[in-house]
């Protein structure tokens, strides 16, 4: 078993209110739990129109599935790079109990 998590800090440059911004992460985040069994959340950033940061985590079971997931992630953030432009992308694996 091997855990994976870690954030994302999101730009959205065109954000004129919190609604669409809410939108915006709602749209990324739904397409992201559709593709993988990830848990996502926007952790930080609540409050600002422009700027959000997400975390994720999922348990697979192999460093092939890591990939996939961290795969998935990659392209969902490209299919929405023109509402939302990555800042930064972070991850890190965990092998419980060792």
């Amino acid at each position: 078993m091997i855990v994976i998590y870690g954030r994302i800090d999101l730009h959205l440059p065109y954000s004129q209110s919190l609604k669409h911004k809410r939108q915006v992460i709602k749209s990324i985040s739904d397409r992201i739990r559709k593709r993988f069994n990830i848990s996502i959340a926007e952790v930080a950033g609540q409050d600002l129109w422009q700027s959000s940061t997400l975390g994720f985590s999922a348990v697979v079971s192999s460093y092939a599935e890591t990939q996939r997931v961290v795969q998935a992630l990659q392209e969902t953030l490209d299919i929405h790079e023109e509402e939302a432009l990555v800042v930064s992308f972070e991850f890190e694996y965990a092998l419980p109990g060792l």
